[in-house]
Formats: structure tokens, C-alpha cells, sequence
């Protein structure tokens, strides 16, 4: 166990432990931490007392449970025009990226990790990233931020909120997917793939 990390109560610690695989921290992100709209920004810790958490506090929350597993807590940043960002945890296996995230929009949420470049993954979720005007919108990564980098601050167990870390992640440089040709090129929605992503709720992300 992790230095931070081991700041968690027995009750808390009893939760992660339960969180042994990134199917698992996914499918309790999904049923038992519900999605909110609030400007916050809950440490993990919080995230368990209040049962809530938007995707900025879900994906610290799933690198918290990844750390417990013995991953580094990676966090990568999905910057959008004419939408909000969206935040992974990632991790590999074997050398392949994979992801897990708190959203309201079916595709963009967890991905295996098969993906043998950070790129590849972000890419997985480009055609599923959309504003409710049905315009594709992601176009730029960050690369991977350890939150080892705020253990001082306490980030995992913290009571205050932690927007240290969002602040970090938007001043940081962010990759292009595409060129302003290819953007000039994107279609609308297919009206199928629009309503199936919105099958989770309210906002992109």
C-alpha cells in the first residue's frame, strides 16, 4: 500500500480491497457512486462518503483504487471544443494501455487494455464524444499525470476539495488528434451511435 493511500480508514481501506481488478473499480464507479453535475472537486475519500462523483472525481478516485493495485495513479486529460473536458485513470498491462471513468455518456467510460500506445486509446473514444448538438468534439491528450506528484497535499484522503489537480491538468501542454482538414470533415452523429451514448444521462462527461 502506498504511503497516501494509507491514509484510508479501515472502513475505507475495506472498499478498495474489494476494488481488486479495473472491471471491478469500473462496475462500482457505475452502481454505486452516482453521477452529479456539481462544481466540485471530492478527494477519493469524499467520493465514498457522499456516493457521488462526476468524472474529474471519478477518474482520482478509480487511480486511487488503481494504486491500491499497484499501478501508478495515472490521470490523462480529454480536451474538447464546444463541450467539457473528460478524465481517465489509465494503467497497462503487458505494455497496452487501458482506462477506467466516471461518465453519463455510455462510450466513455472504461476501455481493456489492448491499446499499444496512449494515443490508440484516446482515439477509441473520439467517434463516441459529442456535444448535444451532435458534433464530434475531442481534439486534444494530455500526457499522463501521476498523482504521486500531490501526495503532499494529501490528495487521496484530503477533506477540502482538490482542485490543485484539474487546475494542473489544464495548464499542462495537450497532444492534437487532428489537423483543421480533417476537422473541416467530421460528420454530424449518426442519429443511432448519438442516442445510445446518451443512454447514461445529461452531459458528455
Amino acid at each position: 500500500m502506498s504511503r497516501e493511500n494509507g491514509g484510508f480508514n479501515a472502513k475505507e481501506r475495506k472498499v478498495f480491497r474489494s476494488l481488486s481488478t479495473p472491471e471491478k473499480i469500473q462496475r462500482f464507479l457505475d452502481r454505486e457512486i452516482g453521477y452529479h453535475h456539481k462544481n466540485t472537486c471530492y478527494s477519493p475519500r469524499t467520493v465514498l462518503r457522499q456516493g457521488m462523483a462526476h468524472c474529474m472525481e471519478g477518474a482520482m478516485f478509480a487511480a486511487a483504487a488503481l494504486r491500491e493495485m499497484g499501478h501508478p495513479p495515472l490521470l490523462v486529460d480529454l480536451e474538447a471544443v464546444r463541450d467539457t473536458d473528460h478524465v481517465l485513470a489509465v494503467y497497462r498491462v503487458d505494455g497496452c494501455w487501458g482506462a477506467v471513468a466516471k461518465s453519463d455518456y455510455s462510450g466513455l467510460r472504461s476501455r481493456e487494455p489492448v491499446y499499444r500506445t496512449l494515443r490508440e486509446l484516446v482515439m477509441s473514444y473520439f467517434e463516441h464524444y459529442f456535444n448535444y448538438a451532435g458534433e464530434k468534439t475531442l481534439r486534444t491528450y494530455s500526457r499522463p499525470v501521476n498523482l504521486g506528484r500531490f501526495d503532499r497535499i494529501g490528495w487521496a484522503t484530503r477533506e477540502e476539495e482538490v482542485w490543485e489537480i484539474p487546475n494542473h491538468l489544464c495548464d499542462i501542454s495537450h497532444t492534437p488528434l487532428i489537423d483543421p482538414a480533417m476537422e473541416r470533415r467530421l460528420a454530424r452523429m449518426d442519429e443511432r451511435l448519438y442516442k445510445a451514448g446518451r443512454l447514461g444521462g445529461k452531459s458528455s462527461s
